[in-house]
């Protein structure tokens, strides 16, 4: 049976902790293979990307616009952990998640 995503946590080093039933947190093994990513180049991982048909096209002319904060509204949002984890990653995470939401919204107001 899949665990609520309330039963982790990430440390600050990216480590992720499972809750166990006495209210301690373990390390969950990682199944990622980062030998295998490392061998990744930057134009593998373009392609990769731009094969997938859930990818948004986040390329250079889309972070171009990505600065335009005119208008803006501070809210308190909540965001899963990982998602947070990878715009952070990125640097400047609020303008990235600013960017790739209003690309949502014009691809949608697009599509009528």
């Amino acid at each position: 049976m899949p665990r609520d995503s309330s039963e982790f946590t990430r440390l600050a080093d990216g480590t992720l902790l499972l809750r166990q039933d006495d209210g301690t947190y373990r390390p969950v093994a990682s199944e990622t293979d980062h030998a295998r990513l490392d061998r990744l180049s930057e134009d593998m991982i373009e392609s990769i990307a731009a094969s997938d048909p859930d990818h948004p096209g986040l390329d250079e002319a889309f972070w171009a616009t990505a600065d335009d904060a005119s208008g803006t509204e501070a809210v308190s949002l909540e965001i899963d952990r990982d998602v947070l984890a990878y715009f952070r990653e990125q640097g400047r995470a609020e303008s990235r998640i600013n960017a790739v939401l209003r690309h949502y919204v014009e691809a949608r107001r697009k599509a009528g």
